[in-house]
């Protein structure tokens, strides 16, 4: 299954969605229609597949080896910045297509959902932890920090003209660090 994603991912970065049809990625997979019928019923559930293993691969696997200690916060921010920039680095065209054209499904609802608890309670278990947090609520801060990422880190890579990595990057960190500290 995963060479016909692996197909699937080609042909809509390189044709885009609307062109991207099921001939198409049997074809580049090397299969036929009909076995790539046995997997997915249309191309909405090929897009969606690949959109699930998007967000189910993102999971922030550094967070349980960052540093702590006080004066640590800015580094522990740009490993979370980091972390979900090269998640998104593979290929913009495939994310635009995933963000704008993709079915939501309930299996990706529910996947979309799931990650989004983990996620949020990896960061409030950070927040929680580090002596350097300076926030009214950790829950919400969670919350505001992970939609405030993954939001602009989707935005950034799907167009990444608009503004320079790094640029981005910095910002975004020295932005949460400040509002984490409760710098005025």
């Amino acid at each position: 299954m995963r060479d016909r994603l692996t197909a699937a991912a080609h042909v809509f970065a390189e044709h885009g969605y609307a062109a991207g049809t099921t001939n198409r990625i049997a074809e580049r997979a090397r299969i036929s229609i009909g076995s790539l019928y046995q997997y997915f019923p249309n191309k909405d559930a090929i897009l969606a597949e690949l959109l699930v293993r998007h967000i189910d691969r993102g999971t922030w696997t550094q967070a349980d080896q960052l540093d702590l200690s006080a004066g640590s916060l800015e580094a522990a921010v740009r490993a979370l910045v980091r972390d979900a920039i090269d998640n998104h680095r593979d290929d913009p065209q495939l994310l635009r297509i995933m963000i704008e054209e993709a079915p939501f499904s309930q299996e990706l609802i529910e996947t979309i959902e799931r990650h989004g608890r983990m996620r949020v309670g990896q960061v409030r278990d950070l927040l929680a932890r580090h002596p350097d947090v300076r926030v009214r609520d950790l829950d919400t801060a969670a919350e505001l920090i992970v939609g405030t990422v993954e939001m602009n880190t989707h935005k950034l890579m799907a167009d990444p003209r608009t503004i320079r990595v790094e640029t981005f990057e910095n910002e975004l960190v020295d932005m949460i660090t400040r509002y984490l500290r409760g710098d005025q």
